[in-house]
């Protein structure tokens, strides 16, 4: 069974940038296609973005789209989410997904293993 951590997040001002790191071990992460997903104190769990086993396909939703970048390298078992001209709403604690499946999906229950999540926090 695939075991993933994240890291990279921490404070950062309005406008600024983050990169957040999904590491896999136990399997390699060429066997599944990832998921990026959110969750503010108060809110149900977001989908931020998600990419295919093989790279090749990505999506986000509007809230995050032409901001953030999701991107993969299989070579060293890591999944990242790059975050520009981050604001405020933007706060929550990241969590990254893996199901074994060529195709990501932009539904939690779609994802059988998780992170443990990373705190963002973006100050006005």
């Amino acid at each position: 069974q695939v075991q993933l951590v994240e890291s990279g997040g921490g404070l950062v001002q309005a406008g600024g940038s983050l990169r957040l790191s999904c590491a896999a071990s136990g399997r390699p992460f060429s066997s599944y296609a990832v998921g990026w997903f959110r969750q503010a104190p108060g809110k149900a769990r977001e989908f931020v973005a998600t990419i295919s086993r093989s790279g090749g396909n990505t999506y986000y939703p509007d809230s995050v789209k032409g901001r953030f970048t999701i991107s993969r390298d299989n070579a060293k078992n890591a999944v990242y989410l790059q975050m520009n001209s981050l604001k405020p709403e933007d706060t929550a604690v990241y969590y990254c997904a893996a199901r074994s499946s060529p195709s990501g999906s932009a539904y939690y229950t779609d994802y059988g293993y998780w992170g443990q999540g990373t705190q963002v926090t973006v100050s006005s």
